[in-house]
């Protein structure tokens, strides 16, 4: 009987080990970044196809600017993208321990070991993994801020501004601090940093000159000259529509034959102007923003009124705004009330910072939005600033959310790795195996803190194994720095304990995938001639 062509001719399939490929793949991507863990760790620079300069030791940073072309390895720099996005810190963390853990893998694969029964260990090495971990861990009180900096300023030491510690860490909780909201009747912490703590970049001046601004700051200047430039206690108006005459939808033509009809027109339009600005001046505020345009005619009766005002703010500038003073935007101006007046602004002022001209509004009552303001020598600089100051607020809102910490340093994997080991003897056959490759692989990361700092990693690992087994404590770890045995505790690297797991869970599920991927088939439907 003849064969059919049952794929298409570009349809390519390839079966032959594709276990084998991901997991060379994987440790591709993990050589990249396997230097950029602790705190002597190394940067990376890298340049993009426009001929940016990116320079950081951002685990997430950098594979998001690397290039690749194998699914694999894309699925692994996904990993760090999802981790950055879930709790904002341990990027670099969970690829080098997807890495190794896969690399374990090969070596149970090598031995034809069908993939599903590793598997089964992984997932429950996995379980336990986060079960013990759950026993180590301790609460902080957050009334302390004490032990709060501890933790923010744990994570800032493997970065390139653990130089700056203290300042960036207390930027770092004073933003998390201001934007917190609490429901009353509930008690949940809402925290979103993404939308009420903006991160204003101003190139110049000392790193020393950077605040958190209780209020908002606008790369914005007043819209007519003879408006005033700081007012104590304003009245804040938020408006999104536009102060201008009202354009059709679709174009209009007008057609004229009595030459004042034209001059009636233009007074139209004039009087419409002038009756929104009558509507807004009525209630008396000292400041207008809206998100839309402003006309000159606007600005002139708004100005003759003795009123400052904005044109064209970002939509989440606007909502910043209102969460700071209190205000409502308002949609249109004749349906204003009083209640719509922001009151909780202490002070609006216009400032020259360098060429450009910035607005303020500063000490607000209870502001539930702020803005930090980055001063810096170069652009490099004030990046990797603010990629440094956008893991420190996530650390802060992880232990705000959920006041558990684990011990840092290698000192939790290797108490981990210690009681899965212990816990492996119980296991028999290919579970076993695999499960031990879990504990094993865990070893990774003080290993990696070692290897970056220069110590012989072997030597000092079996030194924290026996430490840690003789005083049956998980606070012994490895000093990062000097690349010795040393109590955490005593040197204060705390993390907290939801970066943690999640580090563990993401980098065990995304290998339990790969290894469960026995082909790769490519060559998708291309459109119909």
């Amino acid at each position: 009987m003849q064969g059919h062509l049952v794929f298409s001719q570009n349809m390519k399939r390839d079966d032959s080990n594709a276990q084998t490929q991901n997991i060379t793949a994987a440790k591709a991507v993990t050589d990249v970044i396997r230097t950029t863990l602790g705190p002597r760790s190394m940067l990376k620079m890298i340049l993009d196809p426009m001929g940016g300069l990116v320079i950081t030791n951002d685990g997430n940073a950098i594979l998001r600017e690397i290039d690749v072309t194998h699914p694999a390895a894309k699925h692994i720099i996904e990993l760090s993208r999802a981790q950055d996005e879930e709790v904002g810190d341990g990027t670099t963390s969970v690829i080098i321990l997807a890495g190794e853990i896969l690399e374990r893998a090969q070596t149970i694969l090598e031995k034809k070991v069908h993939p599903i029964k590793i598997v089964h260990g992984f997932a429950k090495a996995l379980e336990d993994a986060i079960e013990i971990m759950t026993g180590l861990t301790e609460e902080i009180d957050l009334n302390n801020r004490e032990q709060l900096a501890q933790v923010v300023s744990s994570c800032l030491g493997t970065k390139y501004m653990s130089r700056m510690d203290e300042l960036m860490t207390n930027l770092a909780i004073d933003a998390v601090s201001t934007v917190t909201v609490t429901d009353g009747a509930s008690g949940r912490k809402e925290i979103d940093i993404k939308r009420y703590a903006k991160v204003e970049k101003v190139p110049g001046g000392e790193l020393l000159q950077s605040r958190v601004l209780r209020g908002v700051m606008l790369n914005k200047d007043v819209v007519h000259a003879r408006m005033r430039r700081r007012i104590e206690k304003p009245r804040v108006l938020l408006l999104d529509c536009p102060l201008e005459y009202k354009k059709g939808e679709n174009p209009i033509n007008v057609e004229i034959k009595d030459p004042t009809n034209f001059e009636l027109m233009l007074q139209l339009e004039e009087d419409y102007v002038k009756d929104l600005c009558q509507d807004i001046i009525a209630f008396k505020p000292d400041l207008v923003f809206t998100e839309k345009g402003l006309s000159d005619i606007a600005a002139h009766y708004l100005a003759k009124a003795g009123i400052t005002a904005f044109r064209r703010l970002r939509k989440t500038d606007n909502n910043r705004i209102a969460r700071a003073t209190g205000a409502t935007i308002v949609h249109r101006p004749d349906e204003l009330q009083e209640s719509d007046i922001g009151t909780k602004c202490g002070l609006f002022e216009v400032r020259k910072i360098g060429d450009e001209y910035y607005c303020f509004l500063e000490e607000c009552e209870e502001p539930k939005a702020c803005t930090i303001l980055l001063r810096g020598g170069g652009k490099d600089l004030l990046n990797e600033m603010e990629r440094n100051l956008h893991d420190a607020m996530n650390v802060a809102r992880n232990v705000i959310s959920s006041p558990k910490i684990v011990y840092g340093g290698g000192a939790t994997e290797m108490a981990i790795s210690l009681a899965l080991m212990e816990k492996s003897k119980e296991l028999v056959g290919v579970q076993q195996q695999a499960y031990a490759q879990i504990a094993q692989a865990l070893e990774v990361i003080p290993a990696t803190l070692l290897a970056n700092c220069g110590a012989k990693s072997v030597r000092v690992l079996t030194e924290l194994k026996a430490k840690q087994a003789t005083t049956k404590s998980h606070q012994w770890g490895v000093d990062g720095l000097k690349g010795t045995v040393a109590d955490i505790k005593e040197l204060g690297v705390l993390e907290p304990f939801s970066v943690k797991s999640q580090t563990i869970k993401t980098a065990v599920e995304a290998a339990i995938m790969l290894l469960r991927i026995d082909s790769i088939v490519s060559g998708l439907k291309g459109p119909k001639q």
